[in-house]
């Protein structure tokens, strides 16, 4: 499957939650969202980047932006992984690799000599009108928040 084209409308999908929910994208029609793809609950890139987001959370809300981390970790350790980290957003569970297949996130990884299909991190800001404004992929999680941050704020 192609990823979404930038200026293209993204296709509605719903995955389950943190929080016992159901997070659906044309339930927030009117918000911005930034999707983010991490590899691993719990590993220190992630981590890092998740506390990022986390400490940047109120000024994403001042940009009318809503932000989702996307793993194919479970729900139950999405559930650890946000208290623990004391994340104040959702994070989906994508154990089926559906929404990861429709951003075409799965990737050929080495770790160790070892090859492996894995999620590239990638984030997405999607504007109010669920279209694709920007994409980063191959993401280095060090500024990258900032990045998205300023890339939100200059919606709507």
């Amino acid at each position: 499957m192609t990823a979404p084209a930038i200026g293209t409308p993204i296709q509605n999908f719903t995955r389950p939650a943190t929080g016992n929910k159901n997070i659906s994208l044309s339930n927030y029609k009117g918000k911005n969202i930034v999707l983010y793809f991490y590899p691993k609950d719990s590993t220190p890139g992630c981590t890092t980047e998740g506390g990022d987001f986390r400490d940047q959370v109120k000024n994403f809300e001042k940009a009318n932006t809503v932000i989702f981390g996307v793993s194919r970790d479970s729900i139950r350790k999405h559930e650890n992984f946000k208290a623990k980290q004391q994340f104040p957003f959702e994070l989906l569970s994508d154990e089926d690799e559906s929404l990861c297949k429709q951003f075409d996130v799965i990737k050929l990884k080495k770790l160790y000599g070892k090859e492996y299909l894995g999620i590239e991190r990638s984030t997405f800001l999607i504007d109010s009108n669920g279209v694709l404004v920007r994409e980063w992929r191959k993401v280095k999680v060090k500024e990258h928040v900032t990045e998205v941050l300023a890339a939100a704020q200059q919606l709507d």
